[in-house]
């Protein structure tokens, strides 16, 4: 497995897609930084102030989205276009029965090109983490706390288990479909689906099973929230928006979108409006980080299953 791992990282680092992808995303990184820069160092020129002021470079929309959300939503075309050909390219050119012939495990070969397409991912989102971090702190001219270092810790965990479910799912078309062609536009489709599609099902789902009928019900709006939610949250990109929203944001203390409270409540709120600690923010989006790693275990454990029990023919 080491051979493979070791082959894979060598194709991944020296081709000229991943040169193309890691530039691209780099320059679009940059020219969102730079936008929430200037405007960050326009807000403290102006008196402005606050203690987490060094995450707003991650969590404050530029022109068009911000860093996270950027992420969010055109991250997962890393971990697809890293893995849509990964086993039938090699079944298509023939190597993966002269390979097979050889004294290497299956497990081997399944095992060393995740687990490369997982490093190049993981050295991908720690280099992009650090050089916008050392851009924002040369134009804004803000130290991260120690605190702030643990969320981006934590924010850069959160991002490669997220981008390793696509990089799973991408593997597994891959082994599911021979033409590449189809694997990818698999890959593609589901992405579409689960980024855009599922927000606007998600309003229409609530609207079906409890449409409110009464504005003032607060009965039949909690229903409505409840379900619109549920079904968000089928979605992987919502439930990484949600766990990084938390992470980045010390005062966000809730995914929740709707929350209903009496007097005595928005007193208390008042009374204790402090931002939350590293652990405290963690027990808010422990669940989300569980399901992102049980998806991209399951994505895995399928692709695992199928490649050791497929038939594979030299051509």
């Amino acid at each position: 497995m080491r051979s493979i791992l070791r082959k894979e990282l060598a194709d991944h680092f020296n081709s000229t897609r991943f040169l193309i992808l890691y530039c691209l995303v780099v320059c679009v990184s940059l020219l969102i930084t730079n936008t929430v820069s200037l405007n960050i160092r326009s807000a403290m020129a102006s008196g402005a102030k606050d203690p987490h002021l060094f995450l707003l470079l991650f969590t404050t929309s530029g022109h068009f989205f911000s860093l996270a959300q950027f992420v969010a939503f055109f991250g997962p075309l890393i971990g697809l276009i890293m893995g849509f050909d990964a086993i039938n390219r090699e079944k298509n050119e023939g190597t993966m029965s002269l390979l097979l012939s050889q004294p290497v495990h299956r497990d081997a070969i399944i095992n060393g090109k995740f687990l490369a397409g997982l490093i190049v991912i993981a050295v991908m989102m720690t280099s992009l983490v650090l050089l916008i971090s050392g851009f924002g702190m040369l134009v804004v001219g803000v130290i991260p706390t120690p605190d702030q270092v643990a969320r981006l810790l934590l924010y850069v965990v959160l991002s490669i288990l997220y981008l390793g479910f696509w990089l799973g799912l991408a593997i597994l078309f891959s082994i599911l479909l021979r033409s590449i062609g189809t694997s990818a536009l698999a890959g593609i489709a589901f992405w579409i689906v689960v980024s855009f599609f599922v927000s606007f099902g998600s309003t229409l789902v609530a609207n079906a099973v409890a449409p409110v009928e009464h504005r003032g019900d607060v009965e039949q709006i909690q229903r409505h929230a409840r379900i619109a939610a549920a079904v968000s949250r089928t979605s992987p990109v919502h439930l990484y928006t949600e766990a990084s929203d938390v992470i980045m944001d010390p005062y966000k203390k809730t995914t929740k979108s709707f929350l209903m409270m009496g007097p005595l409540e928005k007193i208390s709120l008042a009374r204790f409006d402090s931002p939350l600690d590293v652990p405290q923010s963690l027990l808010v989006v422990a669940p989300y980080l569980v399901t992102i790693l049980a998806l991209t275990s399951l994505c895995f454990a399928a692709s695992y299953w199928i490649f050791m029990r497929q038939e594979i023919r030299s051509i």
